[in-house]
């Protein structure tokens, strides 16, 4: 179902945000004249090449006092202020154990992502009797894929190296004290790259409360996909190419 408020999900933010960081493949979007923040990137390597993997040692420090030290070395990823807003929330570790979970399990990130707001709601058009998202919508995310896209990958891949430990003790602390955070993180990533950039009209069909995708095959994506569906292609491909570049220097 979509519902008719949107917080970022993907899966992205202080996840794809930092140690905070996932995923996927270098798709180029068309050109945002209109909005000065919003570049293409380039492509991370030349084909076949892949970077080396450097022994990282991991920092100890508790998990219920990091927030401080995840905001320092966090904050060092980008400039852009968006990323400075989204880190004065608090449990960032935690929040990001929690948000890759949800994803790897299909329910929406939402309540771990609350800090990240999305003004008003997402625009619907009727055109011949038929409605469909309202392509306009789309651009109430473009700060969200600028500040994505601003990242610096390798430090991304880095922090989250650095951070393991606490990362795994929020992990034990959710109940999987055996389990291995990283094949969560790859479940993860593998559903946001699974999910479709659709060029095309997305049309829409009224349910009791809310709105449901006409297409079946959008339908029965997973919550984390349809959060992301509604960002609008543009955004996708920027999000996805900046988490393939993160991800070749996790080597997940």
């Amino acid at each position: 179902m979509i519902k008719k408020k949107a917080v970022i999900p993907a899966g992205v933010i202080i996840l794809v945000a930092a140690a905070v960081a996932v995923y996927f493949f270098l798709i180029r979007p068309s050109e945002h004249p209109e909005n000065p923040e919003f570049t293409p990137p380039g492509e991370a390597y030349p084909a076949g090449e892949q970077p080396e993997e450097e022994i990282i040692e991991p920092i100890e420090v508790p998990l219920n006092t990091s927030d401080d030290l995840v905001r320092t070395l966090a904050g060092e990823l980008s400039s852009h202020p968006a990323l400075a807003e989204w880190l004065m929330t608090d449990y960032l570790i935690r929040r990001f154990v929690t948000t890759v979970d949800l994803i790897a399990n299909g329910e929406s990130p939402r309540r771990p992502m609350d800090f990240v707001r999305i003004e008003g709601d997402f625009g619907v058009r009727e055109e011949a009797g038929k409605l469909f998202l309202d392509p306009a919508g789309y651009e109430r995310y473009f700060r969200i894929a600028a500040a994505v896209m601003s990242l610096d990958a390798k430090g991304c891949a880095t922090l989250y190296k650095r951070l393991r430990l606490p990362i795994r003790q929020a992990y034990r602390d959710m109940g999987y004290p055996d389990e291995d955070f990283n094949a969560t993180l790859r479940k993860a990533v593998r559903a946001l790259l699974e999910t479709p950039i659709v060029r095309d009209r997305i049309y829409l069909e009224k349910d009791v409360l809310n709105y449901v995708f006409s297409d079946p095959e959008l339908e029965k994506l997973s919550a984390p996909q349809k959060h992301l569906l509604r960002m609008g292609p543009d955004n996708i491909a920027v999000i996805q190419a900046k988490i393939r570049e993160i991800v070749q220097y996790l080597a997940l």
